[in-house]
């Protein structure tokens, strides 16, 4: 069920991404349209080509993310926690499994029990 689940957001992510793309293709071209210089129309022209890249950027983040929680799944819940905005909420853990009392790894970066990183 989990896999559907990921497929189907995907696929949504994708289109969204599509549309996107879409709408940023038609707006600069009629940006490029309505004006004859060429600096103009240069500007236009990475405008958008920035929009088309940003909306490959957000499918890539949200189809990574679909594929995380659906290995947190698998894993039964242990691990990282990610946000939907790409953002990593790192949970203590172990190889074994959580650390009693939310306690992080020393040394390795990963963030402590208090939330701040380890030194």
């Amino acid at each position: 069920m989990q896999a559907a689940k990921e497929t189907a957001t995907n696929v949504t992510a994708s289109a969204r991404s599509g549309m996107d793309k879409t709408k940023a293709s038609v707006q600069g071209k009629a940006e490029e349209m309505k004006t004859r210089d060429p600096l103009q129309k240069e500007m236009a022209a990475q405008k958008k080509e920035a929009k088309i890249q940003e909306a490959e950027r957000e499918k890539q983040g949200a189809v990574h993310q679909n594929n995380l929680a659906r290995h947190e799944a698998d894993a039964g819940g242990f691990g990282h926690g990610h946000t939907a905005t790409g953002g990593n909420h790192h949970t203590a853990h172990t190889a074994g499994g959580a650390v009693p009392g939310g306690a992080g790894h020393v040394g390795d970066g990963h963030l402590t029990g208090t939330g701040r990183h380890a030194i």
